[in-house]
């Protein structure tokens, strides 16, 4: 877009045209690429701001790696926002890229997570309570963690407990596979009542379609209460103050356990895509458009978001 002078006639007529509304978002700011991860509750959100963004002329990109990778993305500009960051479960893979000044925390988007080790309710009732009561029973457990993607801040902590032989689990090994092939091998598990020691976090869908427990303990690794967690956006440094608009819309971007948890049902239990899951939340909780909303504009500068998007659901 070029930038010319205005004459004052001019610039007051369009100020009057525009009133409260933010100016046109620079060309710079008019792509916006996500960092994701495969991760159903990050996916979620990430396909959901990708949706909204789209509907208010902008053209989004996602692209879904690892961790370390999305962090690395960035952190180099490659990607401007990741809305996956777990603390304190991933404190020291994303401090070198804060410290570096070339990332910014921008807001939480979710509180009251957990992340830790599960098993069976029924494996809990049997007494396995505690990360110390894991290795009392490795052959009911064939000596297994089961994990998600390689690289992830979950599986890495389990290897490090390995690795420390903390709670006498120096000879288990890690199961890595993914999100999808972990739950199935729960799947597996819970219909034959086998032993199985699994990652486990809420919000996910796991914590009603299993019946479950979370381990106590481990907290040099995951954390304390069990793994309690905040879910925070990152940009690249300086992003928001470039792009206002997508700024202010990161900034109000906040959602809770129950609710990302419903969206995650929709994808897990009702089969809809994650944009789909996404629209079909805002459905059900409408109020989620004006809190996402407020104060944003279309990419021209011209519309109300909040307009546009209530619109486009038929709200």
């Amino acid at each position: 877009m070029k930038h010319g002078m205005l004459g004052i006639a001019a610039a007051l007529t369009l100020g009057a045209a525009t009133a409260g509304a933010n100016a046109a978002a620079p060309e710079e700011c008019r792509q916006v690429g996500f960092a994701n991860v495969s991760w159903t509750g990050v996916t979620v959100k990430t396909q959901t701001m990708a949706w909204m963004l789209d509907e208010l002329g902008y053209e989004t990109n996602v692209t879904t790696a690892s961790v370390p990778i999305a962090f690395q993305a960035v952190s180099s500009g490659e990607r401007d926002i990741f809305l996956g960051l777990w603390l304190p479960t991933q404190k020291s893979m994303v401090e070198p890229h804060l410290e570096s000044g070339d990332m910014e925390q921008v807001t939480a988007n979710l509180e009251g997570a957990k992340y830790t080790l599960a098993v069976p309710q029924y494996v809990h009732d049997a007494g396995v309570t505690h990360f110390e009561d894991l290795d009392e029973h490795k052959e009911r457990f064939n000596g297994r963690f089961y994990g998600i993607e390689a690289g992830n801040d979950g599986n890495q902590m389990i290897l490090d407990m390995i690795e420390d032989d903390a709670y006498g689990l120096g000879d288990w090994e890690l199961m890595e596979s993914s999100e999808a092939g972990m739950l199935t091998q729960v799947d597996r598990a819970t219909d034959r009542e086998e032993w199985v020691v699994f990652l486990g976090w809420a919000p996910h869908p796991m914590n009603t379609n299993y019946d479950m427990a979370y381990l106590d303990g481990g907290a040099d690794y995951f954390g304390p209460n069990q793994g309690g967690a905040t879910v925070y956006t990152v940009a690249t440094s300086g992003y928001t103050d470039r792009c206002r608009n997508v700024g202010r819309l990161l900034e109000q971007f906040k959602i809770s356990v129950e609710e990302q948890s419903i969206g995650q049902g929709y994808v897990t239990e009702e089969e809809m895509g994650y944009a789909e899951a996404g629209r079909a939340l805002m459905r059900d909780k409408p109020e989620l458009v004006e809190r996402w909303l407020a104060g944003v504009t279309t990419a021209d500068g011209e519309q109300d978001a909040v307009t546009v998007i209530r619109d486009a659901l038929d709200l």
